[in-house]
């Protein structure tokens, strides 16, 4: 077996875990699981054969045991847990289900449970954060008045997105479980420069409006991290820096970051109309409007990538949780 042929391999089980993962709780509505089936189709690559992936978990033709068995390697295992516990913690309710399953999941890839443990309890601590605002010390310094930073509004909104691109940067896998819950918090922020809040499940419908699924998002983020590491020469790059050193940051990571930021810019943009639109979508596609800002933010990524490796650069695991419990 080539290189590449046993990335495809490695690949292909990973995506088969994490929509196994997302498929645990048995409450994905037809929306949601049409959202998961085009983020394959449109993202990953033919060699990993995602219709056909698609269709076999989702008619039950596989498990994690099938699944973990094709992982080759120790690195690969611990990916696949990471992930798929990213993509049971997404929408904040960890179902007793979904904990079954990443138990069998943990025993299936040889994890101990003292780790598989560790790992679920930060992902716990990610999914309950508080919808607090975050606190202005620890986000970027405010950024000076120009096109992409009109008013206040437009200054916070960047300086989360600057911090969600930093945290794609980071080694740490679990480092992006943060990502949701600070586009919860940013929500809420623009809501209060308008006199309003909103509860976490007004928050989830807000987000829901706008196509975007705290599951799908998540594996829309795998999916291009894959899609970095199979055009990378060996397939390695996307393992990063907390796999043994196997590469340095690469291609993979940008895009990530890429991805991070520009979703974030486009959900603190989308309030910012929603809230002075009287928390009402009358006379805005929610959907069209997001998918059209967020095209508008993938140039702003590259203008502003300087301030998000510098932020990269001072983040650590602390403080990232610092973030999230408000």
């Amino acid at each position: 077996m080539t290189e590449k042929e046993s990335y495809s391999a490695n690949g292909e089980a990973l995506y088969s875990i994490c929509l196994l993962a997302a498929f645990a709780d048995g409450e994905k509505g037809t929306v949601e699981r049409e959202e998961l089936k085009k983020i394959g189709e449109a993202l990953l690559p033919e060699e990993l054969h995602p219709a056909a992936v698609y269709q076999k978990v989702l008619l039950g033709k596989t498990d994690a045991a099938a699944e973990a068995a094709k992982l080759e390697t120790k690195e690969w295992k611990q990916l696949a847990y990471e992930m798929a516990v990213k993509v049971c913690e997404a929408d904040g309710v960890t179902e007793p289900s979904e904990k079954a399953f990443l138990k069998e999941l943990a025993e299936q890839l040889g994890i101990p449970a003292k780790e598989a443990g560790a790992i679920v309890a930060d992902a716990d601590e990610m999914g309950a954060a508080s919808l607090e605002e975050v606190d202005t010390a620890l986000l970027p310094p405010p950024l000076p008045a120009g096109p992409a930073v009109k008013d206040e509004v437009d200054s916070l909104i960047m300086r989360y997105s600057i911090i969600n691109g930093a945290l794609e940067l980071l080694p740490e896998t679990l480092s992006t479980m943060a990502i949701i819950p600070l586009q919860m918090k940013l929500v809420n922020s623009v809501g209060k420069h308008h006199g309003v809040s909103m509860d976490r499940q007004q928050l989830v419908e807000f987000l829901g409006a706008a196509g975007i699924g705290a599951t799908s998002q998540v594996v829309e983020g795998m999916a291009r991290k894959m899609i970095g590491g199979l055009t990378g020469k060996l397939g390695k790059k996307f393992l990063g820096k907390s796999f043994g050193g196997l590469a340095k940051k690469g291609v993979d990571q940008l895009t990530s970051s890429a991805f991070s930021f520009a979703s974030t810019w486009a959900i603190g943009q989308l309030a910012q109309r929603y809230y002075a639109n009287g928390r009402t979508w009358s006379g805005i596609n929610a959907r069209e409007t997001y998918q059209a800002l967020r095209q508008r933010a993938e140039p702003l990524h590259q203008k502003f990538l300087p301030e998000i490796q510098r932020e990269a650069s001072v983040l650590d695991y602390k403080k990232v949780l610092s973030m999230v419990r408000g």
